[in-house]
């Protein structure tokens, strides 16, 4: 019989290889790449791509709250 795979991945940070097998950090393989990762998305180095529609979109398409009437 042949032992079965052990998931593996690559390390968003450093590019290493990290185990998901007792790894409570995946995808990352280890503390110190996740809180790299952190700083980044702090730092605002990552952003997410903001979608408009037809509407507007944004904070400007939201209903207005009772405060802002």
């Amino acid at each position: 019989m042949t032992a079965p795979k052990k998931a593996t991945g690559r390390c968003p940070t450093c590019r290493g290889v990290s185990h998901r097998d007792g790894n409570k950090l995946f995808p990352f393989c280890s503390e110190r790449c996740q809180l790299v990762d952190l700083g980044r998305w702090l730092d605002e180095e990552y952003r997410v791509p903001e979608e408009s529609d037809a509407s507007g979109g944004g904070v400007e398409g939201l209903p207005r709250t009772d405060d802002e009437r």
